[in-house]
């Protein structure tokens, strides 16, 4: 029992970590011995410059952070918009000097989709007014130091960090370095105060910007050109388009407020661009806001609309994420992609002692825990390679899910007696199962963290999609409350006696047991060649096919010969050695099939049924149609379950025709980036999501649980149209 306590608090160790120390984690630019004044990315490039060579005491000296930003790449301003994180600096400084918080040049706005940022591409300055101490004296030097992190994204972030230094004589009188003329210019660029009196008004769920006609001294602004960007964040909904119009002699900018709107009374500050002005802004509010509401251009959802467990994963604490994933962990043991190998390893408690029991419990935790540490190394890899991941993304590869098909398929051979693979239950062979079935207990917690990807289950779609977001250490945490929430139930059976001895007495019926959780394995393998056939198309369903003829072969040659004389061990190893050679030399064959995905033909044949794209959805919520937005993928059984057990029921088919409602469905089978972004928008790292957009064009998406009854989406469409 407290070998399994030191479990449980040795894979709780990465959240106290995680929670305690935050900054630890931060990707570093350039890790050198000696400081300099700047570093490089591929993504970034970034300098710190002074205005002076030389200072003298109790100078105010401009500084500033070059950042010269790759193509199609962009960091952000103070407040991101709907996503990013602003440009930070951490100095360093002489006792007694003080720096300014950092003076923002005016940013760009970025338009991805229904995603809105604020930010800056090629190149900025960043400027800081540093105030010496008086007590500086000639002839000494003064060390500047500061420490700066930035987000750089462009269709995937990356945090970056870099720890730059100045180091600056002092003199009598202070000289202009060559940077002078570089950061005047960006003192200069910088906005000014608005010439005009500015007002903020809140009226219902709407910000309300005015100015006088003339006050701006400018021509009539151009709408498309005029902007209010708010200097906090969520007092506006940023993806939605400013409405510009004139009356009573002032202009007037309408923004649906945000998540957080300004409350009457507060000081409203940001900046009004009017063209290529900007203006500095800080007026005070007056008025009264309504209930935030979020578009569905906003990319948002409430918890409301969903379940209610879940809420925002942009509001999500790294606790409550932690919390979120160990609930899930222990439902994804219900799942049928899972279930059959807790219970094949549950039948091992029908023998031997307690301490072998726990010794197995242990062992197996570790094989989930360390499977999920991999995991979270590959995605890390991934993801500073620029790539878009999400939960299951393995099963986005063809060759992942050949591979697996095959495992399913000998796990189901071994199972079912046909084979002998040892006597490890996970099938491992006698050679892992050595040490009392120890390896073989780590082996079926990797083999259960491996069958568990392609399931998701309630709870972890907000906890997934705060941990990818998140840097390495808090990743690590939520993935580790993952995966001790898949292993604690088999922790508790082999850490409790009393449960086992609730177990059932031993006999023949474990023999058939187990002979008859062959088939769910022989299930999943069909499923999975299935899965290929989406992927790669009918050839990859013959090298599916063809591989397990080929292993099958290698197994029953390898058995026969297991008893013969020394020829025939011979002739059944070449055999068994030639087949496993031949089922490899198929693999680089296996690729994805470049036509349309059987799958979502099929569908759109399907009355009422569309490929979901986001230029459609765009097109019917325009028009003010409701629409059922349903995200899957071929290897995702919760997916398919929902599928066959609600979605494709009589009275879920015949409530979409009484309501009108359009049917888009979005397969992820193969990676679609379109998709995923939907998914991201909506605080999700994987499917299934199904989202139902009522009739008018201003309602939000309300989010459906992720285990679906007819019931609950007949619910849905009909609490719309009451």
């Amino acid at each position: 029992m407290r070998a399994c306590l030191i479990t449980l608090l040795l894979a709780s160790t990465p959240w106290m970590v995680s929670a305690q120390s935050p900054a630890a984690v931060a990707p570093t630019a350039a890790s050198a011995t000696v400081l300099s004044d700047r570093s490089s990315t591929e993504e970034v490039s970034v300098r710190l410059l002074s205005a002076a060579r030389s200072v003298q005491p109790g100078q105010t000296l401009l500084l500033g952070l070059e950042q010269r930003i790759a193509p199609h790449w962009h960091t952000y301003w103070r407040n991101p918009g709907d996503s990013g994180q602003p440009t930070s600096l951490q100095w360093t400084l002489p006792e007694g000097a003080q720096a300014s918080d950092i003076l923002w040049p005016t940013p760009q706005r970025f338009d991805v989709g229904p995603i809105t940022n604020y930010g800056y591409e090629n190149q900025t300055v960043l400027l800081t007014e540093l105030k010496l101490p008086a007590s500086l004296k000639p002839g000494t030097t003064v060390q500047l130091q500061a420490e700066a992190t930035w987000l750089v994204c462009r269709e995937s972030c990356i945090p970056q960090q870099a720890t730059l230094a100045l180091q600056l004589p002092v003199a009598a009188q202070s000289t202009a370095s060559g940077d002078a003329a570089v950061l005047d210019a960006a003192r200069k660029a910088l906005p000014t105060a608005a010439p005009m009196p500015v007002q903020a008004t809140l009226q219902n769920q709407d910000l309300l910007i005015r100015w006088p006609v003339d006050g701006s001294k400018t021509s009539p602004p151009d709408p498309d050109k005029t902007l209010f960007l708010p200097q906090d964040w969520g007092r506006i909904q940023h993806a939605a388009k400013p409405q510009l119009s004139q009356a009573d002699g002032q202009w007037q900018l309408r923004m649906p407020v945000g998540e957080q709107p300004a409350r009457a009374g507060q000081t409203m500050d940001g900046l009004l661009l009017i063209g290529t002005q900007a203006w500095s802004v800080s007026a005070k509010v007056d008025g009264v806001a309504g209930a935030a509401t979020r578009s569905p251009s906003a990319g948002t959802d409430t918890a409301a609309s969903g379940d209610p467990a879940l809420g925002s994963a942009a509001s999500l604490s790294l606790w409550a994420a932690v919390g979120l994933a160990l609930v899930g962990g222990l439902i994804l043991n219900l799942m049928p992609c899972v279930f059959p190998v807790l219970a094949i390893k549950a039948l091992s408690f029908l023998h031997g002692d307690s301490r072998e029991h726990r010794r197995q419990g242990l062992a197996y935790t570790a094989g989930v825990l360390v499977a999920f540490g991999a995991l979270v190394a590959v995605l890390l890899v991934l993801r500073g390679a620029g790539a878009s991941v999400g939960w299951g993304f393995q099963f986005h590869s063809p060759l992942f899910v050949l591979l697996l098909a095959w495992l399913m398929f000998v796990l189901g051979l071994s199972l079912a007696g046909l084979v002998q693979m040892g006597a490890g239950l996970a099938g491992i062979g006698q050679g892992l199962a050595s040490r009392g079935g120890l390896v073989g207990s780590f082996f079926t917690g990797v083999l259960a963290t491996v069958v568990a990807t392609p399931c998701t289950a309630p709870f972890m779609g907000a906890a997934m999609a705060y941990a990818l977001a998140q840097p390495a250490l808090e990743l690590l945490a939520v993935f580790m409350a993952l995966g001790l929430g898949l292993a604690l139930p088999y922790l508790l059976l082999a850490c409790w006696p009393a449960l086992q001895r609730r177990m059932p007495r031993p006999g023949r019926w474990m023999d058939v047991l187990k002979q008859a959780l062959a088939f769910p394995m022989f299930g999943a393998a069909i499923w999975l060649v299935w899965v290929l056939a989406q992927q790669a198309g009918p050839q990859g369903v013959l090298l599916a096919l063809s591989g397990m003829g080929l292993i099958a072969l290698a197994l029953w040659a390898r058995g026969i010969s297991r008893n013969a004389g020394r020829g025939g061990q011979w002739a059944g190893g070449l055999t068994a050695l030639v087949s496993v050679a031949g089922a490899l030399a198929l693999l680089p064959m296996v690729a994805p099939d470049a036509g349309a995905s059987p799958a979502a033909a099929a569908d759109a044949a399907h009355a009422g049924e569309e490929p979901y794209s986001p230029e459609r959805l765009a097109e019917l919520r325009a028009q003010g149609k409701p629409v059922f937005v349903n995200l899957t993928a071929a290897w995702c059984i919760t997916c398919l379950v929902n599928e066959r057990v609600a979605l494709s029921t009589p009275e879920v088919k015949a409530a979409f025709q009484t309501h009108g409602i359009t049917y888009l469905k979005g397969d992820w089978t193969r990676q679609d980036p379109r998709i995923t972004e939907l998914l991201k928008q909506h605080g999700r790292s994987g499917v299934p999501l199904y989202l139902f957009f009522p009739a008018g064009s201003g309602d939000e998406a309300q989010v459906l649980p992720q285990l679906l009854t007819p019931g609950i989406v007949t619910s849905a469409l009909e609490g719309s149209s009451s």
